[in-house]
C-alpha cells in the first residue's frame, strides 16, 4: 500500500488506503485531520483534502480529486476519474460514476445514484457521467442519468428520475423529472460550509 497521510488522521487498521490496483500507481494523498473507517478502500492515485470524513464500507476508485470538507458515507461508492468539490456530503449508499463532476457544497442524500452509461452493455457511446454544479441538493434514491447537468442550487426531489439538464435555482421532481422554478422553501443555499 502507498499513501501520503496528513497531520491528525485517524485510519482504521481494518481500512485500506492506498490500494495498489497496477504496477504503475501514484500514492493515495490524504490531507490533514482524514478519519477513514472500518471496511473503507481508497484506491492509489486518488488525492484527498482536508478534513475528509467516511462511514463504513466505502469505496474510493482511482483517478479521483476530492477538495476539502468531503463526507463519504457508509458503502458510498465514488467509481473513479470524478472530481469532487469542496464542502460535500454524500450520504450513506450513494453511487458516483467515473467520468462525474461534483461542484462546491453540495449534498447527494443517502442512495442517490448517479449513471454514466445512456445504454449499458447494449452500446459502445463511450461513459459521461453527470456534472452537477455548485450548491445543488439531490434527495434521498433519486437518480441522475448521464451526461446531465444539474444547475447551481438547483433541488432534486426526493425519488425523482432527473433526464435532462435542470437550470440553475430549479426544482427537478418526477419520474421522469420536470422542471419548476424553487418555491420559496428551498430559495436558499445549502449550509454545508464549515
Amino acid at each position: 500500500m502507498q499513501a501520503e497521510v496528513g497531520e491528525s488522521a485517524t485510519i482504521s487498521p481494518q481500512a485500506t488506503v492506498g490500494y495498489e490496483y497496477n504496477d504503475d500507481v501514484s500514492p493515495t494523498v490524504l490531507g490533514t485531520a482524514a478519519t477513514v473507517r472500518a471496511g473503507t478502500v481508497i484506491y492509489c492515485d486518488v488525492a484527498v483534502g482536508a478534513s475528509f470524513v467516511t462511514g463504513h464500507n466505502a469505496l474510493v476508485r482511482e483517478h479521483t480529486t476530492i477538495s476539502d470538507d468531503v463526507v463519504l458515507g457508509t458503502n458510498a461508492v465514488i467509481d473513479g476519474k470524478t472530481d469532487i468539490g469542496s464542502h460535500v456530503s454524500l450520504q450513506t449508499g450513494v453511487y458516483v460514476p467515473s467520468q462525474t463532476t461534483i461542484g462546491d457544497n453540495v449534498f447527494l442524500g443517502p442512495h442517490a445514484v448517479l449513471t454514466n452509461d445512456r445504454y449499458p452493455v447494449r452500446s459502445d457511446g463511450g461513459l459521461a457521467g453527470p456534472t452537477i454544479e455548485d450548491g445543488v441538493t439531490v434527495g434521498a434514491n433519486a437518480t441522475v442519468l448521464p451526461d446531465v447537468t444539474i444547475g447551481e442550487h438547483s433541488f432534486v426531489a426526493a425519488g425523482a428520475v432527473v433526464t435532462t439538464d435542470v437550470p440553475p435555482n430549479s426544482l427537478a421532481v418526477g419520474v421522469p423529472a420536470s422542471h419548476e422554478p424553487l418555491p420559496p422553501e428551498l430559495d436558499t443555499r445549502n449550509r454545508l460550509e464549515q
